[in-house]
């Protein structure tokens, strides 16, 4: 009986523990679909767990096809904000980061911008 005890206790010892949760976008300026103004824009992203910014990132797709890395604003470590002169057209905001529980997360956030 003691033997089974500690062969059970052992298992527990080499389970792998749960997965932490990943970094889930919480809100985005802009918004999924929205229309802004051309012209510079703060793009933001909240996430509901802390980032590694250094090994996150934020790229512009722009109406040309063309991507362009944005350059991260400091600020809180759930935020990724980056500053952008948007020109009419279709854009998409993808992003990547890399939650502190070392998981990856990518996804996109499309929008447009309208015309002057």
């Amino acid at each position: 009986m003691q033997r089974r005890h500690l062969l059970a206790l052992a298992a527990l010892t080499v389970l792998p523990a749960p997965a932490s949760a990943h970094a889930i976008l919480m809100q985005s300026i802009p918004r999924h679909a929205a229309r802004l103004a051309a012209g510079a824009q703060t793009l933001t992203l909240r996430f509901n767990s802390r980032l590694d910014l250094a090994r996150s990132r934020l790229t512009l797709l722009r109406p040309d096809k063309s991507a362009e890395i944005l350059t991260l604003l400091p600020g809180s470590e759930d935020v990724l904000s980056a500053s952008a002169t948007l020109t009419p057209g279709p854009h998409t905001l993808r992003w990547q980061v890399l939650a502190i529980d070392g998981h990856i997360t990518r996804g996109e956030v499309p929008f447009t911008v309208a015309a002057a």
